[in-house]
């Protein structure tokens, strides 16, 4: 039983299918002017098209990445950089963004002098609005919130986020890295400024991501080399993973009504697992959550057990983000919505996708209990 889907997700056989001319008969460089080099880089025009309908954008806004981790990183440092000519040096993220933010605008303020801004959450890992807005100065070069939480599957409030930064005429970038496989990603409607995703998130391949730059946003490139991606990414394009990451990102953006039925498991098992083991809350919005997305605090437990008796009966789950699944440090996010210590290394995240199923859920209630009763340190009985 697969439930860690906000790690990775398993690539859909019509993604596969759609991918594989571009490994062998297709094999062209679309920088190249000869027949293969023009049918590969129609593959790419066409990709581009498809994300452009679906962000609502124009083709000549989409930039082809390696990673939601590098359009993350283009996106901060891109924009942080040319922000600093004319003197800005501020940046505001939130104290629950992924590592892939976090750490980039950490590394802007040791490295090149920059102020950041880290902006508290409330218990349930919703952005505070209100010190937003007193955060923001004359020198705030960007603001980058994510669209949900890749831990506990919290929603931000992204449109008020736009709403206050756009007020005092400061960018956004959001991280839709978690959101894509599960929420719109209309850049209008959002009115954010720069947005990120990741192919492996919503069934597509790994090594391949996209990111949004509206037309106007200053941004200075990260890589140099060969000006593909109208300058901005320079690299001859992964031609195969782009074709799959826009094949993968329609058919998912397509079913959106269809998340009603991993909705449903997810919303099961944050109703009745706290109803069978004692000390378990759920952690995350309780209704501003993505869809299929579980995440819970056992108090008094070490979760690395817990994984490993799941792991035994063939049930892949984990204690948060992949990214730092071997670390001993708790959660940065847990820590920033401000649970006690007692609670923080006991979190389990299990994440649904299009393959599970109801029975799922029964297996879940079953096996989970045991294994954090044995997890817990027994109470020693003085007489």
């Amino acid at each position: 039983m697969y439930v860690d889907h906000a790690a990775t997700t398993p690539v859909r056989p019509e993604v596969v299918a759609a991918m594989l001319p571009y490994f062998a008969e297709e094999w062209g460089n679309p920088s190249s002017l000869y027949g293969p080099a023009r049918r590969a880089a129609q593959a790419l025009t066409k990709a581009r098209n498809t994300l452009a309908d679906i962000f609502g954008c124009t083709r000549e806004e989409i930039v082809f990445t390696g990673s939601g981790s590098e359009g993350a990183n283009l996106a901060i440092k891109g924009v942080a950089m040319a922000a600093a000519r004319s003197g800005k040096r501020h940046l505001i993220t939130s104290k629950v963004e992924h590592h892939a933010v976090r750490d980039t605008c950490r590394w802007l303020v040791e490295n090149l002098g920059f102020e950041l801004t880290e902006l508290d959450v409330d218990a349930h890992g919703v952005v505070d609005l209100a010190a937003l807005e007193r955060s923001i100065t004359d020198q705030t070069a960007l603001v980058s919130v994510m669209y949900a939480n890749n831990e506990v599957g919290t929603i931000q409030p992204v449109k008020e986020v736009v709403r206050i930064a756009h007020a005092a005429g400061v960018p956004v970038h959001t991280d839709a890295v978690q959101a894509a496989a599960h929420l719109p990603l209309d850049v209008e409607d959002l009115g954010v400024d720069l947005l990120s995703i990741a192919a492996h998130k919503f069934y597509g391949p790994k090594g391949v991501g996209a990111l949004y730059v509206r037309r106007g946003t200053r941004l200075i490139p990260q890589t140099q080399g060969g000006g593909q991606e109208r300058g901005r990414r320079s690299g001859t394009e992964n031609v195969a993973g782009i074709v799959g990451l826009a094949e993968a990102l329609a058919l998912v953006q397509a079913d959106l009504t269809g998340q009603a039925r991993i909705e449903a498991l997810s919303g099961r098992l944050v109703r009745e697992l706290p109803s069978v083991v004692p000390d378990c809350r759920v952690t995350g919005h309780p209704t501003q959550r993505i869809a299929g997305h579980a995440s819970f605090a056992f108090k008094d437990v070490e979760i690395a057990p817990v994984l490993l008796g799941l792991d035994k009966q063939n049930i892949w789950a984990s204690s948060g983000s992949a990214c730092t699944s071997r670390s001993s440090e708790p959660s940065h996010v847990l820590v920033g919505m401000g649970l006690s210590r007692v609670w923080l290394f006991g979190a389990l995240r299990l994440t649904f996708g299009i393959d599970n199923s109801p029975a799922d859920i029964d297996v879940l209630l079953s096996a989970i209990p045991q294994l954090v009763a044995t997890a817990r340190p027994k109470k020693v009985l003085v007489a």
